[in-house]
């Protein structure tokens, strides 16, 4: 996987984890699905990646 991207999607989720911390700690579950919804597509990016890199070898 490219190190960027890797790190753009790491970048992403740790960003949603922060949101959905945020979210549980001020009541805001609004703010918190968000977050869970933000490290689930950036997750899903990874995998993508990942498979994308296991064809290529």
């Amino acid at each position: 996987m490219a190190a960027g991207k890797k790190a753009k999607n790491v970048g992403k989720t740790v960003k949603g984890k922060v949101k959905e911390t945020t979210g549980k700690s001020v009541g805001n579950e609004s703010l918190e699905a968000k977050g869970r919804a933000e490290q689930a597509a950036a997750d899903a990016k990874q995998a993508g990646q990942k498979a994308k890199d296991t064809l290529k070898h």
